[in-house]
């Protein structure tokens, strides 16, 4: 069976398509947690195809970073490193930051875009359904900065979905209680939009993605 936070693969989708789309979603929802080791052989078996689109799926992988491949032994799903956290990290800081100051303006449209999705964050939540509330998180900030108007900046943002999907599941799985401070966090937000203070705004998405980070860095030494 499928994991569920990405569009299923067609079944038109070419052979290294689905391989590529099946194997992403299994890493991105940590069903193959960072230090598993993949064979080709158990891969085709499960998406019901030859080892050829297996081996091409996974050289698309490795070069995104998901996999490292080693011949005649498998794939090994690469873990999150420090540094990557703390690359993301500072990246949404930047990116959300400045969206949050630039949206005011904007902010009824806003707020009427975010409620449906804080809905969604309470009933995944409800739900114990950490994929979906990730799912329903990220869209939260994503329209956050789509609205904002900047269009490079957003095409950026866009592209730490799939790393920003796999740190937080892994953190709402561990942790499930945590999931009720970022439903906090967000209702919050989107009360700020109905206030006259911008500057309360922006403050809170900082302060949310500095929460967000602690989670994700846990104790250092």
């Amino acid at each position: 069976m499928y994991p569920s936070a990405l569009p299923l693969p067609s079944p038109a989708a070419s052979a290294t398509t689905r391989v590529y789309q099946y194997l992403k979603r299994a890493i991105l929802e940590q069903l193959h947690p960072g230090g598993a080791l993949l064979t080709e052989a158990e891969i085709a078996e499960a998406v019901g195809v030859s080892r050829t689109p297996v081996r091409e799926a996974l050289l698309r992988l490795e070069a995104e970073g998901l996999v490292a491949l080693y011949p005649k032994r498998g794939a090994l799903v690469l873990p999150v490193s420090a540094q990557e956290i703390d690359e993301v990290i500072e990246a949404r800081t930047l990116v959300e930051g400045h969206a949050a100051s630039r949206i005011w303006a904007r902010r009824a449209e806003l707020g009427s875009a975010l409620e449906p999705l804080l809905e969604a964050m309470r009933k995944a939540r409800a739900a114990a359904d950490a994929i979906a509330f990730m799912e329903a998180d990220r869209a939260f900030h994503a329209t956050v900065v789509d609205l904002a108007g900047n269009s490079i900046l957003a095409d950026l943002y866009h592209r730490l979905r799939d790393r920003q999907m796999r740190m937080g599941v892994a953190v709402m799985r561990i942790s499930p209680d945590r999931m009720d401070r970022a439903l906090a966090d967000h209702a919050e937000m989107l009360a700020a939009l109905g206030a006259d203070s911008p500057e309360r705004f922006t403050r809170l998405v900082h302060d949310h993605v500095a929460t967000a980070a602690g989670n994700l860095r846990g104790p250092r030494a």
